[in-house]
């Protein structure tokens, strides 16, 4: 998989993709982060990219034409699945939809700042919104490194263990349950017996009745009718 990441700000997205998981899949080539600078695409010798809104009112907008050139030349090197842009007002992100994602060969992400970036390139370029949660933060980075996070551990070779994706929380509407390991006694709390037991259908059984009893109580949104 490659992802492009358009930003203002590519120093804030450095750390996320060189430690962990997310050097690992690049290490393997399962997966490529670029990071582009968005002034590279300027409107002028100033590294301008913003300008003051039509209508009046408080903060900058994001313009048209440096975000118009960098898409259009991107574009050129690679057809995208997605271009996304990280919005505050973008579909909430979703287990499933990082699920979805995860399927795709290139995606191009936009990090927005200020008030946001020109309508026009929302309707002309942008093929999915995607908001982190209800919040509002000083720029799109740190949501691209979320879903980047989020799409990447989903790729196949990527963690050492694959079925460990598919046991985490969301994956089936659920919670993940209670987990365990040594020591047996910390301070008078002891491990379940069934998790000791060796009898895998038990602890399997025991899993998801945590899982489920879990969601009723923290997010039994989540469990619909």
């Amino acid at each position: 998989m490659h992802i492009d990441i358009l930003t203002v700000l590519p120093e804030l997205l450095t750390s996320p993709f060189e430690h962990s998981i997310m050097k690992r899949a690049q290490e393997k080539g399962l997966l490529t982060v670029q990071l582009h600078h968005l002034r590279k695409w300027a409107v002028n010798e100033y590294g301008q990219v913003d300008d003051y809104q039509y209508g009046g009112g408080a903060g900058m907008v994001m313009m048209c034409e440096p975000l118009a050139n960098a898409i259009d030349a991107l574009s050129r090197e690679r057809k995208y699945d997605e271009i996304i842009y990280l919005t505050p007002d973008g579909e909430r992100l979703t287990q499933k939809i990082a699920n979805s994602l995860s399927l795709k060969g290139n995606l191009l992400m936009i990090c927005g700042h200020y008030k946001g970036i020109d309508e026009r390139i929302r309707r002309q370029y942008v093929t999915k919104e995607i908001s982190i949660g209800d919040y509002v933060l000083s720029g799109g980075e740190l949501a691209a490194a979320v879903l980047t996070d989020a799409i990447g551990r989903l790729l196949p070779g990527v963690l050492n263990d694959e079925t460990s994706a598919l046991t985490d929380s969301f994956q089936d509407n659920l919670l993940a349950p209670p987990v365990y390991t040594r020591p047996v006694d910390f301070k008078g709390m002891h491990v379940p017996d069934v998790l000791m037991s060796g009898d895998h259908r038990k602890i399997e059984e025991w899993r998801y009745e945590q899982s489920l009893q879990r969601t009723k109580e923290r997010r039994p949104d989540l469990l619909g009718d």
